[in-house]
């Protein structure tokens, strides 16, 4: 069930939240009604949500014996229940029904981030028209947003430059050099590559999506050409501000010894490497995906398995790792590259 953005004013901290970042998260939040016994969560239990008790009562019990209760009638109901990770008690309902709001904790961190920065005294990214944001709620969205830690989201928007940009104009052009990152605030734009038949369309972009990302991440040039179709606006980190604000956060990094764990748990090892580099040396069972083929070849798996992507150097591989985080996989990057599990790899002759 939906929330109400008006229940959610009710609770602390989003009772100061602007009216358009309360009614995000309400479209966001999920809410269920339960019954007398139903258990929310145990104590030790790690989980992405932030619970509020909307009506009813929960029985708080912590494994010394020692027993809370909130009542979503009193001034204690307003208050999340319980969000310290791991969960310090079991939570269980404790009245003949109640009803629990449900929402994203590093979600919420971050809209209410953006709302106490957007406060602050000559910021410039903030427009008060009506849905002139939507660019940020759709950024903060994505997965590779979840990974950056709420202060480096406050130093992304500090260092964020706005762009006037027109219809027909190339942002990126495949082949060159990677300067900037682009978040769309307004318009579309198309995403195009050169191949053997000529240049082709291989996506669209609308406001909020990102791009450019891949050439800073891997060190490269740029592997696509994206061009406006509307006129509207970007938003611009330069190479530098990219590399110190997103870049360290943007990939889960795994050590060589925890990747072989994950490998032996069935994850799929990706080498993104190009298949001459793969035919010389790869690592034992990994399937070849080279970078410059991996957004058109990465939709085909399954994101309901975990992913290890590995390079010589794990220049390519966080670039990988990266495109893969934004369209919803559960990926790694192997740290230091191949040289890193050297004792793992199957030396192909």
């Amino acid at each position: 069930m939906s929330v109400n953005s008006a229940d959610l004013a009710k609770l602390y901290p989003l009772d100061s939240l602007r009216p358009e970042n309360l009614e995000q998260l309400a479209r966001e939040a999920s809410t269920e009604e339960l019954g007398r016994g139903a258990v929310l969560f145990s104590a030790g239990d790690t989980d992405e949500h932030t619970i509020f008790v909307l009506s009813g009562r929960v029985r708080g019990e912590y494994p010394d014996g020692k027993v809370k209760e909130t009542d979503a009638a009193t001034l204690q109901g307003r208050y999340a229940l319980g969000d310290i990770q791991p969960r310090r008690f079991t939570a269980t309902v404790n009245s003949i029904s109640a009803t629990v709001a449900r929402i994203d904790r590093r979600y919420m961190e971050k809209i209410i981030c953006w709302d106490q920065l957007s406060r602050t005294e000559n910021f410039r990214h903030w427009d008060p028209s009506p849905e002139a944001n939507r660019w940020v709620f759709r950024l903060l969205q994505s997965r590779v947003m979840h990974k950056l830690p709420t202060a480096g989201i406050e130093r992304m928007f500090q260092r964020f430059e706005q762009v006037d940009v027109r219809a027909g104009e190339v942002i990126v052009r495949e082949g060159e050099a990677a300067d900037y990152f682009y978040v769309i605030k307004d318009g579309t734009a198309s995403v195009s590559k050169s191949l053997e038949t000529g240049d082709s369309v291989v996506a669209y972009l609308v406001r909020g999506d990102s791009f450019g990302e891949d050439a800073l991440l891997a060190n490269t040039v740029r592997n696509a050409t994206v061009a406006m179709i509307k006129d509207g606006k970007l938003m611009r980190l330069a190479k530098r501000a990219f590399d110190e604000v997103m870049k360290p956060p943007a990939v889960d990094w795994l050590t060589p010894g925890k990747a072989s764990i994950f490998a032996r748990q069935g994850a799929v090892v990706l080498d993104v490497r190009m298949p001459e580099e793969f035919e010389q040396r790869a690592i034992k069972g990994a399937l070849n995906t080279p970078l410059y083929t991996f957004r058109e070849t990465v939709s085909t798996y399954d994101r309901g398995k975990k992913y290890v992507v590995y390079c010589n150097t794990g220049e390519r591989s966080a670039a990988a790792a990266f495109i893969m985080a934004k369209m919803g996989f559960e990926v790694y990057a192997l740290q230091g590259g191949i040289s890193g599990m050297i004792k793992q790899i199957d030396r192909k002759t």
